[in-house]
């Protein structure tokens, strides 16, 4: 009996030193990240620089940490993936200087009991944006016409697919490994605007048991003729498992915008996503297509994917 015990008591002490160890290095990882500061930067930013894929270009990936995170040791958070990761914290890095302050805003939302704390894991976009935010399987032929006026483009050389791949068996698996995750469907979103809106919904259509919503911020569905409209339509996932928001505004390229995203809302209420529940659609009147636009509707599509 004594040498069970002892072997029982061996056992433990092993299993809790492999607790302790995966604790550390989890810690270790994190301290190895860069720390964003800087003006308009607010709470915990994290940045894994360069972070490699096999399945795309290497790139930066920035994480922010909500209120509490680093004090409340036994708490798992959902997690919010965002496209054009440069433009989503800091605006020393942003294409317009000004950026979707959405540290600014979560903090807001998890303050008044509006939103989950959650982690936003914003992943930057490289010189192949077009490549990669454009969803593959709804192009037809070895070339496509992005805009009226333009060459053909080369199907072969679109990687969304592979964006993705990098997202769901790279990224995400090494985010739930170092941080304090919720690893499942319903605690796990995406987001982003124009062709990042398009991604996003790509996302949910080719992993609806990996992401369980989708931010889709000025969606640019007018690319090649709105082919990615009809692909939608005929990939929707079943509804009740997954979550969409759409918006657009009236000014700029937004302006483009309002007819397919009616058709877009008339299909998915059709197949039984019920507005306010699964499916959101806004649009405002007088906003145009840039950051500062989406700076000030954020707080809308945040509060929605994570609603408490």
């Amino acid at each position: 009996m004594g040498m069970c015990l002892g072997r029982i008591g061996i056992a433990l002490l092993l299993v809790a030193a492999s607790f302790i160890a995966q604790a550390q290095d989890r810690a270790a990882s994190i301290a190895a990240a860069q720390a964003v500061t800087g003006e308009g930067v607010t709470g915990t930013l994290l940045r894994h620089a360069q972070f490699p894929s096999r399945h795309v270009a290497a790139r930066n990936v920035d994480v922010w940490l909500p209120p509490g995170y680093m004090e409340a040791d036994g708490a798992r958070y959902p997690v919010l993936y965002m496209h054009d990761g440069q433009n989503v914290f800091d605006p020393s890095t942003s294409y317009t200087r000004v950026d979707w302050g959405v540290d600014e805003a979560m903090t807001r939302l998890i303050a008044n009991g509006h939103a989950r704390a959650a982690i936003v894991v914003a992943v930057w976009n490289t010189p192949k944006r077009l490549q990669e935010y454009m969803p593959r399987k709804a192009i037809h032929g070895e070339t496509f016409i992005p805009t009226p006026g333009d060459p053909p483009f080369p199907t072969a050389e679109i990687v969304a697919d592979d964006y993705l791949a990098f997202l769901v068996t790279e990224l995400k698996p090494f985010i739930d490994a170092q941080y304090r995750t919720l690893t499942g469907r319903a605690d796990t979103f995406v987001m982003g605007s124009s062709m990042g809106g398009l991604i996003s919904a790509y996302a949910v259509l080719e992993y609806p048991q990996v992401f369980g919503g989708a931010g889709c911020v000025s969606t640019h569905w007018p690319i090649a003729g709105g082919i990615v409209e009809g692909y939608l339509a005929q990939h929707l996932p079943a509804p009740g498992g997954n979550r969409f928001y759409f918006d657009y505004g009236t000014e700029a390229i937004d302006a483009m915008y309002e007819p397919y995203q009616q058709r877009v809302d008339s299909v998915m209420r059709a197949r039984g996503y019920r507005p306010g529940a699964d499916l959101l659609s806004h649009r405002y009147l007088g906003a145009t297509h840039n950051e500062a636009a989406w700076r000030g509707r954020i707080e809308v599509p945040l509060g929605f994917l994570l609603r408490p």
